[in-house]
């Protein structure tokens, strides 16, 4: 028998027993419905029909800058072929473009992905949608319990960070 409870609705765990599967478990069910809440696009956004290895990759730069196809690769955990199309497909939609190393930063052959100005300007769209309804959200939450929601999940983060956590 699993140590995990099955899906389905939550339960209070059994009396003096471990509480650490019954969370898991809960959590489990909600945090996907709390990110399709809080962050799915519109569907009128531009960004609503990227698919899921392109935003990743918007994202990456978005957040970190430019980024040599190889960096991408590494971080990602992603071929660099499978880079190298991903990288294709969004210049040909106008979200990045290639630029060349600045002189004296390495080697001169490798190229970095960068989000053009449009990429920029949607991906910020798109944060600032995502802001607005994580702030929605937060406004039926008292101060106490804001404070305790970001503290919780600034908690959970860090544990994800630290631990193996495999699929």
């Amino acid at each position: 028998m699993s140590k995990w409870p099955a899906a389905g609705p939550s339960a209070p765990p059994p009396r003096g027993g471990d509480a650490l599967p019954y969370q898991a478990a809960h959590l489990e069910r909600m945090l996907p419905e709390i990110a399709l809440r809080l962050f799915t696009l519109d569907p009128e956004h531009p960004l609503a029909d990227l698919p899921q290895a392109q935003m990743k990759v918007c994202v990456l730069l978005f957040q970190n800058g430019p980024r040599t196809l190889s960096q991408i690769s590494d971080t990602l955990g992603i071929s660099a072929s499978a880079v190298t199309q991903i990288a294709d497909r969004l210049e040909k939609a106008g979200m990045v473009e290639r630029a060349a190393v600045e002189p004296g930063e390495g080697d001169r052959r490798a190229r970095y992905l960068e989000l053009t100005e449009q990429g920029r300007t949607l991906m910020e769209q798109r944060r600032q949608a995502r802001v607005a309804k994580v702030a929605a959200a937060l406004e039926h939450l008292s101060p106490h319990e804001r404070e305790w929601v970001e503290g919780a999940v600034t908690a959970l983060l860090r544990a994800c960070q630290t631990g193996s956590h495999g699929e």
